[in-house]
């Protein structure tokens, strides 16, 4: 049992630390709403690390073969999802700023804590990619498929825990820069550069050899 916490922490950690376009969009989220908001997106994150790594656990070879002709389409899709999330993110920041300054627009409707939730779940599930990653731990650290129900409980709940720290800690972060960014033009500067971050990785995805 020891071994499978370990193994499902150590899973979640390695799947989780790498900072992608999700992540640096949890942290501009958090920074720009509420942590309330980015903890809701990054448990959104960590329940689609963990649904993955039950998938790996049950599913085995068999699932990672039916997933691996839908690595590519699932990824160009989920590039094109944060380039969207890009742009939309640098024409509400430059709206707000203007708005503010003009003091004739009123701010935009940040997301609610659910729909933050379901939207980070819903991107970080188009990246079936993480099963794969599941799938060679799952099997390299259990080659002879002896694992027991509890066991492979143990690591999936590992999985997820780790992830969730990680995605909470990464929401924290963000909601420091909120409050220490507290002028129009700075939160203006940061949300157009996470935009620039986010829309870089997102074409590095798409171009990114098959």
């Amino acid at each position: 049992m020891t071994g499978a916490l370990v193994a499902g922490l150590l899973a979640g950690y390695g799947i989780a630390v790498p900072v992608g376009a999700v992540a640096t969009y949890l942290v501009s989220l958090t920074a720009h709403t509420s942590l309330r908001t980015g903890a809701s997106a990054a448990l959104g994150i960590a329940t689609a690390d963990g649904l993955y790594a039950l998938l790996a656990t049950l599913g085995g070879t068999a699932l990672a073969s039916a997933l691996r002709p839908a690595l590519v389409p699932l990824r160009r899709a989920s590039a094109l999802v944060l380039a969207a999330l890009a742009v939309r993110g640098a024409v509400t920041a430059v709206r707000h700023y203007r708005g503010r300054r003009l003091a004739t627009r009123p701010a935009p409707q940040a997301p609610t804590p659910a729909r933050a939730y379901l939207g980070l779940l819903g991107i970080t599930l188009l990246n079936p990619a993480t099963v794969v990653y599941f799938v060679a731990l799952v099997l390299g650290s259990r080659a002879s498929g002896t694992a027991s129900g509890p066991e492979q409980g143990a690591f999936v709940l590992a999985a997820f825990a780790a992830s969730a720290s990680w995605q909470l800690l990464l929401a924290g972060g963000g909601a420091l820069l909120g409050r220490a960014l507290t002028g129009l033009r700075g939160r203006l500067v940061t949300a157009l550069l996470s935009s620039a971050v986010i829309m870089t990785l997102a074409v590095r995805m798409l171009v990114a050899p098959s």
